[in-house]
């Protein structure tokens, strides 16, 4: 019996002329799954504000350096900011906290290590900042078309990494993130699935939003 003869997918010539193209393609990364390997890149950075201390308290004219100092960084959530005296970090604290409250944050128990200054007269004021950011994004090194690899495009993921990125309140919390409360009310936790049980049914019109006007005419 003689069997049919079978077409080749891609012709001889056809496969010569991808095959520079498979090369490329294998030099602009393989991803055959769908995790992308574009992910956010935490880094962190400390800056510092030397002050003036006499007697455990600031000096006089440095409680203005130091708002002028926190105004010009644009202090936000996720900031964190600390002192750092050589000690325990009790000079001057109840002056930094007040200041630091006027933008709803806390002062750490510890400073991070950054040099203590020159002069044994001084506290340094440490603020911590972290940012996120996706290197590499976007990326257009692999063609997002047929491919004969089975890969992603090289920019599959950018877009929801860097929104990520953008978008997060404190980027510290893309590495550890934040502690839940020790204590939960489960009366706030239920409440909603409360409320949708106790509702009546949509035939009846319990799920059904009234419409309002201020026009004076009555609602349709």
């Amino acid at each position: 019996m003689r069997l049919p003869r079978r077409t080749a997918l891609f012709p001889r010539p056809a496969l010569a002329l991808l095959a520079p193209a498979l090369l490329l393609a294998g030099c602009a990364g393989y991803n055959g799954g769908l995790d992308s390997v574009h992910q956010p890149v935490v880094s962190r950075q400390d800056l510092t504000l030397d002050l003036q201390a006499e007697g455990g308290h600031l000096a006089p004219g440095e409680d203005k350096r130091l708002a002028e100092w926190m105004g010009a960084m644009n202090l936000h959530y996720g900031d964190r900011l600390a002192i750092d005296d050589g000690g325990d970090g009790a000079t001057a604290r109840a002056e930094v906290a007040a200041a630091a409250g006027r933008y709803g944050l806390m002062l750490a128990d510890r400073a991070p290590a950054t040099g203590r200054p020159s002069d044994s007269g001084m506290v340094r004021v440490v603020l911590t900042r972290a940012s996120a950011a996706v290197p590499g994004c976007p990326d257009y090194s692999h063609p997002s078309g047929m491919t004969a690899d089975a890969s992603t495009s090289s920019n599959f993921g950018c877009a929801t990494a860097s929104n990520l990125a953008a978008m997060v309140a404190d980027p510290a919390d893309l590495v550890r993130g934040a502690p839940g409360a020790p204590t939960a009310d489960p009366q706030t936790m239920t409440k909603a699935i409360g409320a949708y049980r106790a509702a009546m049914p949509s035939g009846g019109g319990g799920t059904t939003v009234k419409s309002e006007t201020t026009s004076g005419s009555a609602p349709k």
